[in-house]
């Protein structure tokens, strides 16, 4: 009997313990969205991303376009029976791909549109990151979790002013607790 209630004494301690040890894990959440969207630096970011937008992608499609004219007008309002039947068809073929991508362009652009703007945000998500660590190991949180996924959770500290304040952001009133 006194070895059953040994087992049992020490069963119940290493429960405690794993509850003691459970219990002062910190919880944390934060969106990192938010804080990159609060960073002074997406500003110019944005305006790279609207300059690209209508420098590159923009002129690239009136490119498009007016190849696609041009190649158009050269089977249907030119002289056509001069043309050697090797041109008409590799034209006509040309024809055929630049009305393709003009077709698809939304999708082409938005494409290369979300690799730019991924390239050019990742060094602040990083940096975000960097911060968010930098936060729990200071601060003790054992778990840190993505806001945005979350559903359901036990309850848990917002440590996005932490964050701001490791990053140097100010936060705007209505963030702040």
């Amino acid at each position: 009997m006194k070895k059953v209630s040994t087992v049992f004494s020490i069963a119940l301690l290493f429960l405690a313990t794993a509850y003691n040890a459970t219990a002062q894990n910190k919880i944390g959440h934060i969106s990192a969205d938010q804080v990159v969207g609060l960073m002074p630096e997406r500003a110019k970011i944005d305006t790279l991303l609207q300059r690209f937008q209508n420098d590159s992608l923009n002129s690239t499609l009136n490119e498009l376009i007016a190849d696609y004219q041009y190649k158009d007008s050269l089977l249907n309002k030119s002289d056509t029976s001069k043309m050697p039947a090797s041109v008409k068809a590799q034209i006509r073929g040309e024809i055929q791909n630049l009305a393709y991508q003009v077709q698809n362009w939304q999708s082409i652009s938005s494409q290369v549109m979300q690799n730019k703007q991924q390239q050019l945000y990742q060094p602040i998500y990083r940096k975000v990151s960097d911060a968010i660590n930098a936060v729990a190991k200071e601060k003790g949180y054992a778990y840190i979790f993505t806001s945005e996924a979350l559903i359901v959770a036990p309850p848990s500290d917002d440590i996005l002013p932490l964050v701001a304040q490791k990053l140097g952001i100010k936060l705007p009133p209505k963030t702040t607790k």
